[in-house]
């Protein structure tokens, strides 16, 4: 799924641990400086997990800098984060969760329409010898791309 806003912060080792399987686009609840914060782009997704409770998903472990110009008023960096999604979509990953080895993993926050978003995926973990293979998959087309170049090149 393309983003069509500003990227904030993207979780780039979740595709290296998990086979993401489904990915859903949920909004996020959010207070004045956290939102000012993400928009000046101090957002991060490192060890960073969802779950489902009491019929609500929750973003933990997000981590949003507190904003400059905020005073007394200004957010904990790394509070529990509810995520706005349709009923039907929850009980979907209630499901799916409920099975061996489903996890929600946050793949990437940005800004749309004014609104930040997360891109939440439901990924099973990797073993060891899935992302060797993944990485020899990467290694072996990287180096088909760079003969293709230099035939074309014609070196």
């Amino acid at each position: 799924m393309a983003t069509e806003g500003k990227l904030i912060a993207q979780n780039k080792k979740a595709r290296h641990d998990y086979h993401i399987e489904e990915t859903y686009e949920a909004g996020m609840v959010l207070t004045g400086t956290e939102i000012k914060s993400l928009r000046n782009g101090r957002g991060n997704l490192k060890d960073s997990f969802a779950r489902v409770s009491n019929g609500e998903v929750w973003l933990h472990n997000m981590h949003i800098s507190p904003y400059e110009q905020g005073n007394r008023y200004n957010h904990e960096p790394e509070r529990a984060r509810k995520l706005l999604l349709h009923k039907k979509q929850i009980n979907q990953l209630i499901g799916a969760t409920r099975e061996k080895g489903y996890t929600l993993v946050p793949l990437k926050i940005y800004i749309k329409n004014g609104f930040a978003k997360a891109l939440i995926g439901l990924g099973k973990g990797k073993k060891k010898y899935d992302k060797r293979e993944d990485l020899k998959k990467k290694d072996a087309k990287r180096e088909i791309q760079r003969a293709f170049k230099d035939q074309q090149l014609g070196r």
